[in-house]
């Protein structure tokens, strides 16, 4: 496998474009490349949920191999990562100017302890503030398929763990099969996650993952026993999203923003046009339509629902 390519001009031609698809990423045909990096997970020090853990590279150099946005890492080489195509409850969200949340317990905290579980780590003892006191063994290790990191210096990635599909620091074209060997899809099938789509997700890859989230949904696994997101959620306080509503976590943290921004008003009268005002520019993969999360959003008094499955949007990543 050759190097992971450098120059702007040939990671375009490995990857496509920011924003392509399987099929109109050019030469790609129906499998998606990623960069390879191998190393360990750490936890000790650090707050992992059900979607976001700690991991350090073999060589913390290969950071530097993907184009675009820098990862953002620490002395030691560990960055962040956000895993891709799903999204689990809050176990720690804070709004603007607001004070820290978190979604209904035993699916966020489950998800987070399901993750760790997956990992290998045994005997993980957390503070009250979520972080891990102690682990055993300190690390594990794994590697991660990637192509970017988002914002906020997180890698964006699939997460593995045994052997690796290739060598560290190249090129690898993802297929179905190595996906079904990650963390993504094991939180997916357990019930344990939403799906949460991006545009760089390439087609073959998000039809596996909504394969999945369908047939958790049809057994009843995880949070599929308790979701509202499309039933409706009653919110009559910020309570009824930390204690009581299960709902896609994109909608809780919304949902959250506005309502600390309304000074403990509990009224969801203005919350479409809060939404209309934040601009989360989306696809509705069932009807090709480009548009934004407001026109997918339904209010009636205080209940509150998305009118398309998760798995049916795509959204632009910021």
């Amino acid at each position: 496998m050759a190097r992971f390519p450098a120059r702007t001009g040939a990671v375009e031609r490995a990857f496509g474009k920011s924003g392509s698809t399987a099929t109109d990423a050019a030469g790609m045909g129906d499998v998606m490349p990623m960069l390879l990096i191998k190393g360990v997970y750490r936890i000790l020090g650090a707050s992992p949920d059900g979607d976001s853990v700690r991991f350090y590279p073999d060589d913390p150099g290969e950071w530097d191999l993907l184009p675009g946005r820098k990862v953002r890492r620490n002395a030691a080489g560990g960055a962040q990562l956000r895993l891709d195509g799903i999204d689990t409850l809050e176990t720690h969200y804070r709004p603007p100017h607001g004070p820290e949340l978190h979604q209904p317990a035993p699916f966020a905290a489950g998800a987070a302890q399901e993750l760790v579980d997956q990992l290998g780590f045994r005997k993980v003892r957390r503070n009250d503030q979520g972080i891990v006191e102690s682990a055993e063994p300190a690390s594990r290790p794994g590697y991660i398929l990637t192509r970017s990191a988002d914002v906020y210096g997180r890698c964006i990635a699939l997460a593995g763990k045994g052997r690796a599909p290739g060598t560290s620091g190249t090129a690898v074209r993802v297929s179905v099969t190595d996906l079904r060997r990650t963390l993504n899809h094991h939180q997916l099938a357990a019930g344990m996650a939403y799906p949460t789509f991006y545009r760089q997700l390439f087609v073959d890859l998000r039809a596996e993952l909504t394969a999945v989230v369908q047939e958790a949904r049809k057994q009843k696994k995880g949070l599929w026993a308790a979701d509202v997101t499309q039933s409706g959620a009653t919110v009559t306080a910020l309570k009824s999203l930390t204690d009581e509503a299960v709902i896609m976590p994109k909608l809780f943290r919304r949902l959250a923003d506005y309502l600390v921004l309304g000074d403990g008003d509990p009224s969801l009268a203005g919350f479409p046009a809060y939404l209309a005002q934040r601009d989360d520019r989306l696809l509705i993969l069932s009807n090709g339509q480009w548009t934004s999360l407001d026109t997918v959003v339904q209010v009636a008094g205080n209940t509150v629902k998305l009118t398309h499955a998760p798995e049916d949007l795509v959204f632009d990543e910021k």
